[in-house]
């Protein structure tokens, strides 16, 4: 009961709306498998027996929606039913890989998905269809001690490709094709070619198979980037109820309403993402929180601040940041999200000095996750007054950018270029050199303009574009700052600060019915807010002129 107590404690200090019923007493894990119809349906013919066949479907049901802890023991299970599934061997490499888009396997899992690929191959499959899949598992491990993640993510996509042309009526191997092209898009690639011919093949195949949850999945990942994001919409509104129990097919669908500025859509999908993964959780880790409610966490918080409900972004960051016991320990869907959520709650109120004390929490994995927190304690010192703990912060992204350019996370390099120009820019206008401060600013912006956000962030503390706005207010140039929240606003729709920012420019730019527009725009945005903006207060009083 103890355990009980210190759980619910840690629950209370989540915002309304997460409250969870305490488990049964003497509940186990088993009771909580979810079964087959609550994951979708996926239907993947196999030379296995019967009873494999029906584990099988259920496993890779799983793995098209990323639930690998449950995968893990769903794959060796269809093994247990027919020895001789060289698939089953198959499914538990594929699901090792973790998440496509993330920066690869542990060195753990890599090790083991590798030994399941060849012993995949080594039991062998009696048709070329099940050989092609095997081989492309196999080229994703192929030669990982030397070979890095994005390499081998590619030459999965290739083997695919092959499968896929070579079994023309195999849906599966169209989906799992579609996916490995998404997940080798450049993220500086702003045709999104290979997201558009990703859902060029979907698309067709979720109006065949409505009810398959790998489709409607990886069509908001394809969809997943502000110029595609409306396309992605229908998918995201049926996908959590394809597959109801499943913590990460609640939460994907917030993918699109980030993307849209749904904020109410965002926040409801990342609720119900948290409580299936407490649910999960109290079963199988009590007392613990797991990498799927951080990462909802963090986008609900990013919803919440948008709104205004700044209690409830407090309540929920409280609660992350209150957890002793984590799972997996070391995961860049828990590091990020709690270096994120404090960093948001006092960026995106404009608490510069709560922002340059915040604590940087080590990650030696993951170490663009220190960076964040050195960019917001950078901004906020800038933007207090404390050039000297700024300049350290821009000396610390320096040091992990540096470190990051010999990591395959060229992305996470680039991304911390664009955070230490921008810090740099704050630093050169407290020093009254205006000229470079637009320069660093404008720097910062454009790299990010041609720079995808990462799937694990529901957006950037503060968008460089509408620093560079903010800057330009700073600077006396109004009608320059109009433009650059309006941009802002065009790649993240319905974002507050900019929302005010854009309805502030064109106040002070003279014009008066444009700024009433947005103001009403903010105030309408912030109808439930519950903190203490000066903005709402300032918007109140210029639609109360005459």
């Amino acid at each position: 009961m103890l355990r009980l107590a210190r759980l619910a404690r840690l629950l209370a200090l989540l915002a309304p709306g997460f409250a969870l019923a305490a488990p049964l007493a003497g509940q186990v894990a088993h009771e909580h498998r979810p079964a087959t119809q609550q994951l979708g349906r996926v239907s993947f013919s196999v030379s296995c027996n019967a009873e494999a066949q029906r584990r099988f479907e259920r496993a890779l049901a799983l793995l098209h929606s990323f639930w690998w802890e449950e995968a893990d023991s769903a794959f060796p299970a269809v093994a247990e039913a027919d020895s001789s599934c060289a698939m089953a061997y198959w499914g538990l490499a594929l699901n090792y890989w973790r998440n496509p888009f993330a920066g690869g396997p542990s060195a753990g899992e890599l090790q083991s998905g590798a030994a399941a690929a060849e012993r995949a191959a080594a039991i062998g499959a009696p048709t070329r269809r099940e050989r092609d899949y095997i081989a492309a598992v196999n080229a994703l491990y192929r030669d990982h001690a030397t070979l890095r993640h994005p390499a081998r993510l590619r030459a999965y996509s290739d083997s695919m490709e092959q499968a896929y042309r070579r079994n023309p009526g195999d849906p599966e191997a169209a989906i799992f094709y579609a996916l490995s092209l998404v997940a080798t898009a450049s993220p500086t690639d702003t045709t999104f070619e290979r997201q558009r011919r990703a859902a060029a093949i979907l698309n067709p195949l979720f109006r065949r198979y409505p009810q398959h949850p790998g489709l409607a999945h990886y069509i908001i990942h394809a969809n997943d980037s502000p110029r595609l994001a409306h396309l992605g919409l229908d998918a995201a509104r049926r996908y959590a109820r394809i597959a109801p129990v499943v913590p990460h097919a609640q939460h994907m669908p917030s993918h699109i309403f980030i993307r849209l500025g749904l904020w109410e859509e965002n926040i409801n999908s990342n609720r119900a993402s948290y409580d299936a993964g407490a649910a999960y959780a109290r079963s199988h880790y009590p007392e613990a929180l797991g990498s799927h409610e951080f990462h909802a966490m963090d986008y609900m918080v990013y919803g919440y601040l948008q709104q205004g409900r700044d209690s409830a972004a407090r309540g929920v960051t409280s609660g992350a940041l209150a957890a002793t016991r984590v799972i997996p320990a070391v995961a860049q869907t828990t590091d990020y999200p709690r270096a994120a959520m404090p960093a948001r709650l006092a960026l995106e109120r404009g608490r510069w000095r709560e922002a340059a004390r915040l604590t940087v929490r080590p990650s030696a994995q993951f170490p663009w996750t220190e960076g964040i927190t050195h960019f917001a304690r950078g901004i906020g010192a800038a933007r207090s007054g404390d050039t000297a703990l700024a300049r350290s912060a821009v000396q610390e992204l320096a040091r992990i950018e540096a470190e990051l350019t010999q990591r395959p996370e060229a992305y996470w390099a680039r991304v911390m270029t664009i955070k230490r120009q921008a810090v740099a820019a704050w630093i050169a206008l407290a020093a009254a050199d205006t000229a470079t401060a637009l320069s660093e600013a404008a720097a910062a912006a454009d790299l990010e303009d041609v720079t995808e956000k990462h799937p694990v962030t529901p957006g950037e503390l503060l968008p460089a574009r509408e620093l560079y706005g903010d800057l330009l207010l700073e600077a006396g140039r109004p009608g320059e700052a109009r433009r650059a929240y309006e941009a802002t606003l065009m790649r993240e729709p319905g974002r507050a600060r900019s929302i005010f920012g854009a309805a502030r420019a064109a106040e002070l730019s003279g014009d008066r019915p444009a700024a009433r527009i947005r103001y009403r725009e903010f105030l309408d945005l912030m109808s439930r807010a519950d903190g203490d903006r000066p903005e709402r207060a300032a918007a109140r009083a210029y639609l109360e002129r005459r």
